[in-house]
């Protein structure tokens, strides 16, 4: 089992890899860890979700699986499949040679485990200890919810060919979800719940001065300074998040730049705007937001 002593040790282990949690990040954290719950993290986009399991992947040197959901994904994408082609290869090869012999025997072969293709589900239940990210589970249907639900209650996976598979130990489940759609209550319920918001000021400052030493402190300050009045605007139809916080503080720096300038601010806005419409009412209004 993944273990930490407390949620203070998951807060420093965190922050060790450059993941500043707060207090109810970490503790949330610590107890899925404790409980062996799956852990569900729901936010807007770029509030370091998917980023808070790659930390726990990193601070607690166990790797990281990932699956990434999508509309019409399935079991088959999920947990396991079948290498056709290798086994119609091996069909073919035992024909050539007249050694097919007993029926049964050679349907067995076809499923045999050199053709399984394990999916990250399945990974995750063999080669636990492991994080296994569940990324943008809204974006699934209601059926893989059900059948995901299911695996999370058992942490164990029946294969007809093979036989049950059991996790010695049960991954380190994370989900996240942009909240494009309500989850269900029943995989709720199965997981311990933290909303994660955007960090404030002085918290995405400290993150910039953490994960970019080398940009100097006062362009830190002032470019989370501009970001946090767009996410205050409830104007731009995607916020910056925090990843395009530190995309724009890089940008910055690699021009050059110690501090920001409106000429500087406006030829980089692409690293923080994604859509038309928000780089032009952005570099429309840097100049009141740059005046001291």
């Amino acid at each position: 089992m993944i273990e930490a002593s407390n949620a203070a040790e998951v807060t420093k282990r965190l922050a060790s890899v450059g993941y500043l949690a707060d207090v109810g990040l970490s503790t949330t954290t610590y107890l899925a860890l404790s409980m062996q719950r799956p852990l569900l993290l729901e936010g807007e986009p770029g509030t370091g979700k998917t980023a808070l399991a790659e930390a726990i992947s990193e601070s607690f040197d166990i790797p990281l699986i990932r699956l990434q959901c999508y509309e019409g994904i399935d079991s088959t994408q999920a947990l396991y499949d079948w290498d056709f082609t290798r086994q119609i290869l091996h069909l073919r090869t035992v024909e050539a040679t007249g050694s097919v012999g007993n029926v049964d025997v050679l349907e067995q072969s076809l499923f045999d485990e050199r053709f399984l293709l394990a999916r990250p589900i399945l990974r995750a239940l063999r080669e636990s200890p492991a994080v296994l990210l569940i990324d943008e589970i809204d974006r699934a249907d209601d059926e893989f919810e059900a059948f995901l639900l299911e695996v999370l209650s058992t942490n164990q996976v029946t294969i007809p060919e093979l036989g049950t598979v059991t996790a010695a130990i049960p991954p380190v489940v994370v989900l996240t979800s942009n909240r494009t759609r309500e989850l269900h209550d029943a995989l709720k319920r199965r997981c311990l719940y933290h909303w994660i918001d955007h960090p404030g000021l002085a918290r995405e400052t400290e993150i910039v001065r953490t994960r970019l030493p080398d940009v100097s402190a006062r362009l830190a300050e002032q470019v989370v300074a501009v970001v946090q009045q767009l996410r205050a605007g409830n104007d731009m139809l995607k916020p910056p998040g925090v990843a395009e916080t530190l995309d724009w503080a890089r940008a910055l720096h690699q021009l050059g730049r110690e501090d920001i300038d409106l000429e500087s601010a406006a030829a980089t806005v692409g690293a923080v705007c994604k859509y038309r419409e928000d780089t032009e009412r952005v570099r429309a209004a840097l100049d009141k937001m740059l005046t001291p």
